[in-house]
């Protein structure tokens, strides 16, 4: 009895040992479910509590190692997050199918919808319908181009846009495509100003001479091929310098304008008028039938225009009478092409001069006595090298923000006896007419060499000496190995010089110009787009050249300071340099709000008048003297 009493208390106590046991393990599993359903929403900050169970401690030690894995996973994916919405651009994963999967913030503010909306959206429908036909996925991601998108609320913006691979997967499947697109609406302003500019006068708004010209060079080829005449005026403001001397130059300004004005408000509706340079402006007038047609047109589209101008100009505090001088010249009669056309309408406004002023006189063939004393001068060109007639001078370049000399662009200036100093306008035209251009840009390099060779005795660096280029010089065969040659001959390293070249000099022939230019930047020499934005292209275009350095056109640099529009194209255009990895240098710098305006807009180099007008070698030298003592400072520049 007493041993079976004793066998069924150890049953029980046996029995109670398992239930004790169960019910540690049951709450011990209880405990990682209720772990597990907590690192299934997203919790794993609270470590795996260790119930000390020993059946579920592999379990529980798993489950910790998950859900640290998952954690440290966590922490880098809010990190990327954190990463792509700290950036200014716009980036969306596309999927294979071209559907967004991610999208940043600054991609929800450029769309102006929420991130989760783009999610599943088709790239394609975010595209502007006009520019859809035009898209090109696969061409993108060879090269970066533009297209147009439209947000939420239908406004239409222009993006860049840089598309990259995800790679593939393990399996082999295309993971997807990354889009990074930017807002470019200020740059497209800029270009279409710049466009503008290419085109039209500031000041009077109406066609520069290469517009007019090329307005001129269309209606000459389709009056031709109708069988009709064109007339065309060429008119010059009558003792305009005395105005400017006189009033000064912005009340000359008015006057230009109101005198555009009255053009462009009263000539006839089949007539074009543009301003061919400082006071001088030109109209034509298309489909004349006859000879006799021309005339009579011609001579009232005269007297209208001489009319017109004639009347006061009334400015605030005073009247101003201004008179013109207009040459008349018909096609085809006296030309039947735009440069022989302008050529006798101009020569016969000197005539209308020499008769007294305020009338027009037509072209007759007696009157190119300017073409024969055009070609005098171009004599007396070919023998200025022989008799030592040009000479340099060195405009400084100095750093915006110290005033400091970094170095010079070489201006070649001709001293002809009984005439002194004559611009590079005025005959370098003439040079590029021939192969003069070559002699006298052989001179040029040939004469900075010895120059810099002199200052670099005295001085331990001069900085580097700009050089205009011709597009004649460098389709020379010669040119590289003659610069070679000289550099030697001097002793002077090719990275001392840089090259300008205009962009007219750089498009013309593109395919040509970049080998040449690729040699040049490896022997050292440092190559300068000279008047940017004056011959408008791309600056997209551009990057194809090995660029080190742009300039800032003088245009631009004058109403910088005072017109929005100047303001926000000298911007755009630092920041594209500088975002190339380009130095900026602006030129034509005459006032100390202009160099603290394009010094606070990021450019760090300038040159003009504000620093001083072009000097000698010699004096050249002294500054940079003075400069390296410390005797006495550059310059003494505001803050």
């Amino acid at each position: 009895m007493n041993i079976a009493i004793a066998g069924s208390l150890l049953t029980l106590m046996a029995g109670l040992v398992v239930l004790l046991i169960m019910v540690r393990i049951d709450r011990a599993l209880v405990a990682l479910m209720d772990n597990a359903q907590s690192i299934g929403r997203g919790r794993y900050a609270e470590p795996i509590a260790v119930s000390g169970v020993a059946e579920t401690a592999a379990l529980e030690s798993s489950l910790e190692q998950m859900r640290q894995a998952l954690t440290t996973t966590t922490i880098s994916r809010d990190f990327l997050d954190d990463v792509l919405n700290g950036i200014k651009d716009a980036v969306l994963v596309m999927t294979t199918e071209g559907r967004m999967r991610t999208a940043n913030a600054a991609a929800a503010s450029l769309f102006g919808m929420p991130e989760q909306d783009l999610i599943g959206v088709a790239f394609k429908d975010l595209i502007a319908p006009d520019h859809l036909a035009a898209f090109n996925l696969e061409r993108l991601q060879s090269a970066p181009g533009e297209t147009v998108i439209r947000t939420r609320s239908g406004q239409t913006i222009p993006v860049s846009v840089h598309i990259s691979s995800l790679g593939r997967e393990p399996a082999g499947g295309n993971r997807g495509t990354i889009l990074v697109l930017r807002d470019i609406t200020e740059r497209k302003r800029a270009e279409r100003r710049i466009r503008y500019l290419a085109r039209f006068d500031t000041l009077t708004k109406m066609p520069n001479r290469m517009q007019f010209q090329h307005q001129l060079h269309q209606a000459i080829t389709r009056n031709t091929r109708q069988r009709r005449g064109l007339v065309l005026l060429y008119i010059d403001i009558d003792n305009f310098k005395e105005i400017n001397d006189t009033f000064g130059h912005d009340t000359g300004d008015r006057v230009l304008e109101t005198i555009s004005e009255r053009l462009t408000r009263t000539l006839p509706r089949e007539s074009v008028a543009g301003r061919l340079a400082g006071d001088e402006f030109a109209v034509f007038a298309e489909g004349i039938k006859g000879d006799q047609a021309g005339h009579e047109q011609g001579h009232d589209l005269a007297r209208l225009v001489l009319d017109e101008i004639a009347k006061p100009v009334h400015l605030p505090g005073q009247e101003i009478d201004v008179t013109a001088s207009v040459g008349v010249a018909l096609v085809p009669e006296h030309a039947d092409n735009v440069i022989d056309l302008i050529r006798n309408a101009d020569a016969a406004m000197y005539h209308a001069k020499r008769q007294g002023r305020n009338c027009h006189v037509f072209y007759v063939p007696e009157m190119n006595a300017a073409a024969v004393e055009r070609l005098l001068l171009k004599s007396k060109l070919r023998r200025a090298l022989e008799r030592d007639e040009f000479v340099l001078r060195y405009q400084p370049k100095v750093d915006l923000a110290t005033g400091e000399v970094v170095g010079s662009e070489a201006l070649l200036r001709w001293r002809l006896p009984g005439h002194g100093e004559i611009a590079p306008s005025q005959f370098i035209p003439l040079a590029e007419e021939s192969r003069l251009i070559l002699d006298i840009g052989a001179w040029v390099l040939n004469q900075v060499c010895i120059d810099y060779s002199a200052w670099q005795q005295r001085v331990s660096d001069p900085g580097r000496v700009a050089i205009n280029l011709s597009l004649k010089e460098l389709s020379q065969a010669s040119f590289i190995p003659r610069c070679r040659s000289v550099f030697e001959r001097h002793n002077v390293s090719a990275s001392c010089v840089e090259l300008e070249i205009t962009e007219t000099t750089l498009m013309l022939d593109a395919e040509r110009t970049l080998p040449l230019l690729d040699e040049l930047r490896s022997m050292g020499i440092h190559l300068s787009i000279d008047d940017f934005g004056t011959g408008y292209s791309s600056l997209s275009a551009l990057q194809q050249f090995p660029i080190s350095t742009l300039k800032i056109d003088r245009s631009f640099v004058t109403n910088a300071a005072s017109d929005p529009d100047d303001a926000t194209i000298v911007r755009t255009i630092i920041e594209m340099g500088r975002s190339l990895g380009l130095q900026v240098i602006a030129e034509g710098i005459e006032t100390e709000e202009q160099r603290y305006f394009l010094l606070h807009s990021g450019c760090q180099m300038g040159q003009g008048r504000l620093f001083g007008d072009a000097i000698s070698s010699d004096a050249f030298l002294e500054l940079l003297l003075r400069q390296a003592t410390g005797e006495h400072p550059v310059l003494q520049l505001p803050a």
